[in-house]
């Protein structure tokens, strides 16, 4: 029995809340906040009648501290998910400390005005030191652990899918089938198909920075870094079919060269078709993607929070879309000697999880780990003082709760490798 405050109200806090309610038998009492009270207040009449959770609802500002404090401290959690954006990461992290309550994400911290003079100097000292130009990493909550540790709090860092459970895959790989992992190639694949001549499948401003920047790879104790797009592979992915891909930095990459022993090379690779390429560089080349806020008509905008408000939402695509997802892991290494190859990875059905919680399979696969991962914690089959990423736990649990919960992996161990 626990009390869980899930702060976000998008597409995937809404899988996220759907899957809480389901289990109601963990999460008795949930209150959903958000910036806008009135789609909180909507998810919860979309529940209520069908679940033995207790909902409530409340409007919050994530980028102010002193706003949740307030929140956390009246609604008295056992934990916090945050399914917000990625810009908020430490605002949410840091009320979590003040009112010594265990926290939950799904995507490291990112800035969300990159150039913000303190946070640029510190960025650029990380280039120089790690040799990747991702505007996002792990450092700025990896900072925090001490304080957590002090605090006896648990904060699990992301536990989506890509980062979540491929990092979860990782440990069960090590745990189970080698004695030690030698190269993982992280594969994502979306093979549905929404209608649109241009959408996202998650939060624009999010996915948009992400791949029109440089790609990055993890080879021999170092950074390898490639223009955008550099690196292309086609692979045949199991129920989807052939697919080009892209390499990509992600930011399970640098925590899994931290936390897997051994390992000499990390890459993610994510499928494109040819008309979403052409459409992102069409914006890019116009200056939609910039985050640097312009004057226009009196008024201060940035490009890319304007090209949000244009595109479709993500949390519509769900009646839309369908077609399959491939999401999963090649791992390579030794295993009594032996060199051994095996890909664990899952499939979901876009249409069948619109028809379990109205939402696309993008959502669904971000939304139902986050669920899982604040059930390892609010029932202590995950819990440790300090900050940790998914793989740094007991990988069973949470791989029998994929199972159960709706994502269940299949384990192939003769796959095509990626050259």
């Amino acid at each position: 029995m626990s009390r869980l405050m899930v702060i976000g109200c998008g597409g995937v806090a809404s899988v996220a809340v759907h899957k809480c309610c389901q289990n109601s038998g963990v999460f008795t009492e949930l209150m959903i906040a958000s910036r806008t009270k009135s789609k909180c207040d909507a998810l919860k009449a979309q529940l209520e009648g069908k679940t033995d959770t207790v909902i409530t609802t409340a409007q919050v500002d994530a980028d102010k501290v002193e706003e949740l404090e307030a929140l956390i401290r009246s609604y008295k959690p056992d934990a916090v998910l945050n399914v917000a954006l990625p810009y908020q990461d430490l605002t949410i992290m840091e009320a979590c400390l003040r009112t010594g309550v265990d926290y939950i994400d799904t995507a490291n911290y990112e800035a969300e005005n990159t150039d913000d003079p303190q946070w640029r100097a510190i960025y650029e000292k990380r280039c120089k030191e790690k040799g990747f130009t991702a505007y996002f990493d792990y450092s700025w909550q990896w900072d925090l652990n001490d304080r957590f540790k002090e605090a006896g709090l648990t904060a699990l860092l992301g536990s989506g899918f890509d980062p979540g459970v491929t990092s979860v895959f990782s440990a069960y790989a090590l745990k189970h089938y080698f004695d030690e992992i030698h190269t993982i190639d992280i594969l994502d694949c979306n093979g549905g198909d929404h209608g649109y001549p241009f959408a996202t499948n998650f939060n624009p401003e999010i996915n948009l920075r992400e791949v029109s920047a440089n790609g990055s790879y993890w080879e021999n104790g170092h950074w390898v870094e490639t223009e955008p797009m550099e690196i292309k592979r086609e692979y045949d992915f199991p129920e989807v079919g052939k697919k080009d891909m892209y390499l990509l930095h992600h930011e399970e990459i640098e925590s899994l060269a931290k936390n897997i022993p051994g390992v000499k090379r990390i890459r993610f690779f994510m499928t494109f078709g040819q008309s979403y390429l052409t459409h992102m560089k069409c914006l890019e080349n116009v200056g939609m993607l910039s985050t640097s806020p312009i004057q226009f008509q009196g008024q201060e905008i940035v490009p890319i929070q304007f090209l949000k408000a244009l595109l479709p939402d993500p949390a519509s695509l769900g009646p839309r879309t369908v077609g399959k997802t491939n999401i999963g892991c090649i791992f390579n290494g030794v295993k009594d000697g032996k060199e051994k190859t095996i890909y664990i990875y899952n499939v979901c059905d876009h249409q069948e999880c619109y028809k379990e919680v109205g939402s696309q399979a993008i959502s669904y696969t971000t939304g139902v780990p986050a669920m899982i991962g604040a059930m390892m914690v609010v029932t202590g089959a995950w819990k440790k003082d300090g900050v940790f990423n998914v793989e740094e736990f007991d990988p069973d649990p949470f791989m029998d709760a994929l199972n159960k919960w709706g994502l269940p992996w299949q384990v192939c161990e003769d796959p095509q490798i990626v050259e």
